[in-house]
């Protein structure tokens, strides 16, 4: 576990909780297919990149990245089933019937942070590495 990360993830889900608890119905709409297409599509890369450029930016070794992500994740994979499981209370500002988006859209997130660090950069690897 790296503390620096897990702090950092941790800042990252309170900002967005923060952010869906006041903005989310603008975000997620019931019925919404092709703003969840978007959502989705604009979101994951930017969130491999933007787990990809904290791992770089915390001094991480490539070989490391994967535990800086998990360190990343973690607070958004023990506190969103809670989020998920009492949607109405924590976010009454959106329509119960996103919540199931919502649930998916955090997958989605994951996936991207992980796919993000699971790429070796061909620029960085050394000739110890090969």
């Amino acid at each position: 576990m790296i503390m620096r990360l897990l702090r950092t993830g941790f800042i990252i889900w309170l900002v967005a909780t923060l952010a869906l608890r006041f903005g989310g119905q603008h975000l997620l709409r019931p019925g919404d297919w092709k703003g969840t297409l978007i959502l989705f599509a604009v979101t994951f890369p930017l969130i491999a990149w933007l787990v990809r450029r904290l791992c770089v930016r915390a001094g991480l070794p490539q070989a490391e990245w994967l535990a800086g992500a998990t360190s990343l994740l973690l607070p958004t994979l023990l506190l969103d089933p809670f989020s998920s499981a009492f949607f109405p209370a924590v976010f009454p500002n959106m329509a119960p019937q996103v919540a199931g988006v919502f649930g998916g859209w955090m997958l989605w997130c994951c996936a991207a942070a992980l796919v993000g660090v699971s790429f070796r950069s061909t620029e960085r690897i050394t000739r110890e590495e090969r």
